[in-house]
């Protein structure tokens, strides 16, 4: 079990295996390819299956995951949505752990960084 310190100091690199983009307005696009053997089997049949799924972040969430650079800590990602968004983004850490441990452990999109 990690203390408050220890979770505040865990730092997060982007995973090599997922693409996304960043519009001009800083939101934050995640294609994520799908390539499943039942989506191969209804491709060969030829039914209409797109390769990518898209899914497009709030404003919130594309910050936070702008920021996960492998360097910044989740203490500093949480100050920097602290100053940006103000009392805007509160209950701050409770909801950035909820986020980041959905990204790493359901999608995958993030990875931790040994320090």
């Amino acid at each position: 079990m990690m203390n408050n310190d220890e979770v505040l100091g865990i730092v997060f690199k982007i995973s090599n295996n997922i693409e996304y983009e960043i519009n001009k307005d800083g939101i934050v696009t995640i294609s994520q390819k799908q390539n499943y053997r039942i989506q191969k089997f209804f491709r060969k049949l030829k039914i209409n299956i797109p390769m990518y799924k898209k899914m497009e972040l709030d404003k919130y969430s594309s910050t936070v995951f702008s920021q996960i650079d492998g360097n910044q800590t989740v203490k500093a990602i949480g100050e920097y949505l602290e100053l940006k968004y103000g009392d805007e983004c509160h209950p701050l850490y409770e909801r950035l752990l909820i986020f980041l441990n959905h990204i790493e452990v359901n999608c995958n999109y993030i990875e931790r960084v040994d320090v």
